[in-house]
């Protein structure tokens, strides 16, 4: 590291920073840094770095299962966000005692954890893991803990609004998991709207995330004529299910999704959907955790632990063919 300061006419310290991803760099600085590195042969051992700094530069994604869409396709984004940060990333799926994955990634020496989705609702009613820095994706602002997700309430409240500007007299909503905070996160959206807008909510369905369980509830919403699903797959099996009771949609109901996964644009029809940012949600925990772990206040001040705004991403409204006037 000495030899690439002075070859780079910089501090050992500056050499530290651009080995570390740290954001404290100016960008000439950093790639002269880089260049020297480069012409120099210098590759950092993550080991003896450890050994120096106490850190191993690896963090922990913990999840429950990889098999819904949104959990997958954070766990792509935050192995790209962590890449980029300079960090390695460890992978542990939590059972019903989530206490057992936080032991086990102490045990593999990382410096801090990401909790996704699901097993978030594990963590908040678990021991908190002592000497472990944490962030949990989909969690209450008053759970304590740093915390980031996207706007659900707000991109529910959108689809929902969308629904009842076509002229449906009432939106049918196809809800997630009840132990789920995006779920019900995107429930309270969708209730919200409706209440603005002088609509008495109508009773919810409730899937489990998957394709089958969209394609069941369509027996139970034969009187809609608008739903908005809480994800893109129920959506699709819902689709399948009116197509099935001769309901084409859009043309007698209309159907809009959540996430806009990459074969939504493909659905038979396009489906309108509320696209969730995966690759800012994973950069923003990513962020934060190291931040946490660096002792960087300055940005950690942008996820606090009380709710801050800027701890939540935003969604955006994807419009296609599923949702048509009443």
């Amino acid at each position: 590291m000495a030899m690439v300061a002075g070859r780079a006419g910089v501090s050992g310290q500056t050499v530290s920073r651009v080995v570390n991803g740290s954001p404290r760099v100016d960008p000439a600085t950093r790639a002269r840094v880089e260049a020297a590195m480069v012409e120099l042969g210098y590759r950092p051992h993550r080991a003896a770095r450890a050994l120096r700094t106490g850190r191993t530069q690896t963090i922990g994604l913990v999840v429950t299962t990889l098999a819904t869409v949104g959990n997958s396709r954070m766990l792509q984004a935050t192995a790209e966000a962590a890449e980029e940060r300079g960090y390695a990333l460890l992978l542990v799926t939590a059972g019903d005692a989530v206490a057992d994955a936080f032991d086990r990634l102490r045990d593999q020496g990382v410096d801090g954890a990401i909790v996704l989705n699901e097993a978030s609702a594990l963590t908040l009613a678990a021991d908190r893991p002592e000497g472990l820095h944490l962030v949990v994706v989909d969690a209450p602002a008053s759970s304590g803990l740093r915390v980031v997700h996207s706007d659900h309430a707000g991109g529910a409240a959108v689809a929902t609004g969308k629904l009842l500007d076509l002229g449906h007299e009432n939106v049918w909503h196809l809800a997630g998991p009840t132990d789920s905070f995006a779920a019900a996160e995107r429930e309270r959206g969708w209730r919200e709207m409706l209440q603005a807008r002088g609509v008495t909510p109508s009773p919810v369905v409730r899937g489990d995330w998957s394709a089958e369980s969209g394609h069941l509830a369509a027996s139970e919403l034969t009187q809609a004529t608008a739903v908005f699903s809480a994800n893109d797959q129920m959506a699709l099996g819902l689709v399948r299910g009116f197509a099935e009771q001769g309901r084409c949609v859009p043309d007698r109901v209309s159907v809009i999704g959540f996430d806009d996964v990459p074969d939504a644009a493909n659905y038979r029809p396009p489906l309108t959907t509320v696209r969730q940012d995966f690759t800012a949600l994973a950069v923003a925990a990513v962020d934060a955790l190291v931040a946490e772990i660096e002792g960087d206040e300055v940005a950690t001040a942008g996820v606090s632990r009380d709710g801050g705004a800027q701890g939540i991403i935003r969604t955006r409204l994807i419009e296609r063919e599923s949702a048509a006037s009443a």
